[in-house]
């Protein structure tokens, strides 16, 4: 007995993961599955290929990195092979005399804590965000730089390295030895959690791709050295050997970590710190690692990324929501798979405006970037892949909708009428207490609402019906209607969805308003042509006529 339940509590947590990963995978039959994921493999090629081959990143790392992991699992929902190598096509034609391992990226602290354990003498430093280098040193003179390529072999930067002032061309001892590190563009006080990438790899990626480097453009470049493969066996010695022959920069920027707090503090730290370069994450590496010439193109176990949180997100489009506001604004709203972002759960983004919406041609199932916006609001900044199915949409038309239509909740109607009722109480309107957008909504529900004013009539044994209403919440919501009898004219007018009226003066009588004309209006102070003809329409509107008409019979001042 005792042995089946360790057997079972062996299996659960495999279990669980299999089972949340099963709820990622999208319900495609077989032939669109190949589809869709035989378009992001072509897209993820190109991006390879322009980044490699030609030094252009044409996307964000984290992006790329995020649909790298959306390949894979895709792969792995549907049974097939793992992607091919990133690096397949960055071959160059030099060989590193010693290959570039790369890392495996983490971005949760529960997987940082299990690799930290049992580790020892680990230490950190910033995950700089540049383009990997060797360099190679014969008798303390530099001889040769090779581009990372695909960790094997490379492009030869020599001629722009030799430009590089941050790349020291004599060391200050006559030795033989090759370093391995990260070439990067200087950057002033730079804090990552607020300024981002700032298309820093990229800028030197294309700069070390072109034949030719000016000495202002070689200025701009730093180095970072973060491994002497064939150095001392401790990272302190090799730390210090390196500061020692003219390699200066490692060492303010290695820190020894004894466990996740002091990881968690260290990436914290250079995360919201002011640095010379910008970075996307920390590196936590052992000190001792296997002989160098053991090492191989891929990740290591020594070795290990862990990512500052996104700031940018690759959302999955689930639902695209046309929302028509108050006054008749078209804004479509997406509906998102749940994406993180620092530490914030985003579930829905806005386009802005139905023109771009246009623009953009999003749609269900469509891959989208999003971001934060002043840290805290949802921002859609572009699309990342489109679904290779494109779902006909229910789009509403621009010219339906406008400061004066949708005065009932009609087929159609129904955005632009709540928007309606949720002014009308909210506090540029009547400041009805305990009456918000829910509110509304559940009256609406029931059918009571066919204008804009028909809940006045509402008394509280009506309300009581209500489900989901208590006998607490329609007292209190009775008193809220009944004192909105009490709101002077003017928060009436404003209520109602009267356009602005700048300066102008505002009698305490609908009737002499109504029978202002348009250049009565405009000559009134701060109304222009424009305004003073909105004016005059919404006053000879018919249904804004019914509605003066409710208020007249209601007893409402001014009416």
């Amino acid at each position: 007995m005792l042995a089946t339940l360790r057997l079972f509590l062996f299996f659960l947590p495999v279990f669980i993961h299999l089972s949340a990963f099963a709820d990622n995978c999208p319900e495609w039959p077989a032939d669109r599955a190949q589809t869709e994921i035989a378009t992001l493999q072509q897209q993820i090629d190109l991006w390879d290929d322009a980044y490699h081959r030609e030094g252009r990143s044409l996307i964000t790392d984290e992006l790329y990195d995020q649909s790298r992991t959306r390949l894979g699992e895709w792969r792995q929902c549907f049974k097939l092979p793992p992607p091919p190598k990133p690096l397949r096509t960055a071959s160059g034609s030099v060989a590193h005399p010693i290959a570039h391992t790369g890392l495996d990226k983490l971005h949760d602290a529960a997987d940082i804590e299990a690799w930290l354990r049992d580790r020892k003498d680990v230490w950190a430093q910033p995950k700089i965000d540049g383009v990997a280098v060797t360099l190679i040193y014969r008798a303390g003179r530099l001889q040769q730089a090779i581009s990372r390529g695909d960790g094997v072999r490379g492009q030869d930067w020599t001629a722009s390295a030799q430009k590089i002032n941050a790349i020291p061309q004599q060391l200050t001892q006559p030795v033989d030895l090759s370093v391995q590190g990260e070439l990067y563009w200087r950057l002033n006080d730079h804090i990552q959690a607020r300024a981002g990438s700032a298309n820093a790899r990229a800028t030197v990626a294309g700069l070390m791709g072109r034949k030719d480097l000016s000495a202002e453009q070689a200025a701009g470049i730093g180095l970072f050295v973060w491994d002497w493969p064939l150095g001392p066996g401790s990272l302190t010695e090799r730390i210090a050997g390196l500061a020692t022959l003219g390699f200066a920069t490692t060492e303010p920027y290695s820190h020894p970590v004894g466990d996740l707090a002091d990881a968690q503090k260290w990436r914290d730290y250079w995360y919201r710190s002011p640095l010379p370069f910008a970075s996307d994450g920390i590196v936590l590496r052992q000190s001792l690692r296997p002989a160098a010439e053991r090492w191989q193109a891929r990740s290591p176990f020594w070795a290990v990324a862990w990512k500052y949180p996104f700031a940018q997100a690759l959302a999955d489009v689930r639902k695209v929501n046309f929302k028509v506001g108050r006054t008749g604004r078209i804004t479509p709203v997406l509906d998102l798979a749940p994406v993180m972002l620092d530490d914030r759960q985003i579930r829905r983004v806005s386009v802005s405006s139905l023109k771009r919406w246009q623009e953009l041609d999003i749609r269900p199932g469509d891959q989208v970037a999003i971001s934060l916006a002043g840290l805290t609001i949802p921002r859609l900044d572009s699309v990342v892949l489109r679904s290779t199915e494109r779902v006909e949409l229910n789009v509403p038309l621009a010219g339906d909708f406008h400061a004066l239509s949708c005065w009932q909740p009609t087929p159609g109607c129904e955005s632009q009428f709540l928007a309606r009722l949720t002014w009308l109480g909210g506090k540029q309107g009547l400041a009805l207490p305990h009456v918000g957008r829910g509110t509304w909504e559940k009256l609406l529900e029931t059918g009571r609402l066919n204008s804009l004013l028909d809940w006045l009539t509402l008394d509280e044994p009506e309300l009581a019906k209500i489900a989901g209403l208590g006998e607490r919440s329609s007292v209190r919501l009775s008193h809220s209607f009944h004192s909105a009898r009490q709101r002077p004219f003017t928060r009436w007018l404003k209520a109602l969805g009267l356009p602005p009226t700048g300066q102008a003066s505002l009698v305490d009588s609908w009737q002499a308003l109504a029978q202002r004309n348009t250049e009565q209006w405009q000559a009134e102070p701060g109304i222009g042509p424009g305004r003073a003809a909105q004016l005059s329409a919404f006053f000879r509107d018919p249904q804004v006529l019914v509605l003066s008409e409710t208020l007249r019979a209601a007893g409402i001042d001014g009416f």
